[in-house]
């Protein structure tokens, strides 16, 4: 199945390096870009796309409110509450360069399905897409951490995994929690990106979790995410 994309953001480079990006996956389609959220409607109206990429601060209309209308369970009909058909329900990550709590949390409150910033890299990108169209969620690892730290104040109980984790992946697992890609990894255990990436998918597997998200819940949960997150 093809995935098939909606860019909305109002810096034309972006939306060229992001498209260069999904289009580089033969899986993922580019059907169209808007440059402001009214735009960003009006082409998730006409195209149907299955996911829509959406920047925080646009003209016309913000990211919050394009995500609102287009993944939450508003009813408004048409981008200024007109008589036309209301847009369809899309699946919406949320990609942009600033990651306050006042852009984050009502991102996901309003249905947003992942959370980007634009400096997350192309592998990161490309999942969050993926994870979207499969009913799941992928938010940036720095974001991630912020979350956990709220949520897991208490530290409950947590989950036992299917099967233990090595050593090695108990530190790569922690390495995850702690907001590092896997480039980030493998410059600091002087592995390859492709170890990591073997490493990351041998967690997910023992773990019952499906993306990076899940491994970094239980990192934090047992205690063993590591302290420091890396500066970008």
């Amino acid at each position: 199945m093809t995935i098939r994309v909606l860019i909305a953001d109002d810096q034309e480079m972006v939306r060229r390096g992001l498209r260069r990006i999904l289009e580089s996956q033969p899986d993922i389609e580019v059907v169209g870009e808007a440059a402001d959220g009214v735009a960003a409607l009006e082409a998730a109206r006409a195209l149907r796309p299955d996911v829509a990429l959406v920047d925080i601060r646009m003209p016309r209309m913000d990211g919050l409110e394009v995500t609102r209308r287009l993944a939450g369970t508003d009813t408004d009909s048409g981008p200024a509450g007109g008589t036309a058909d209301p847009p369809p329900k899309v699946r919406v990550v949320v990609v942009t360069t600033f990651d306050l709590d006042e852009y984050v949390y009502p991102a996901l409150r309003h249905g947003a399905c992942g959370f980007l910033l634009k400096r997350s890299g192309p592998a990161l990108l490309i999942e969050a897409v993926r994870a979207a169209v499969a009913g799941d969620s992928l938010i940036s690892p720095s974001i991630t951490v912020r979350l956990l730290r709220h949520v897991t104040g208490s530290r409950p109980a947590a989950p036992r995994a299917l099967e233990a984790l090595t050593e090695r992946e108990t530190e790569i697992a922690g390495q995850v929690a702690a907001g590092l890609t896997n480039a980030d990894i493998a410059r600091e255990l002087f592995i390859s990106s492709g170890t990591v990436k073997t490493h990351v998918a041998s967690i997910q597997r023992k773990l019952g979790v499906r993306n990076r998200v899940g491994i970094a819940v239980h990192a934090w949960e047992m205690g063993y995410a590591a302290r420091e997150v890396p500066r970008w």
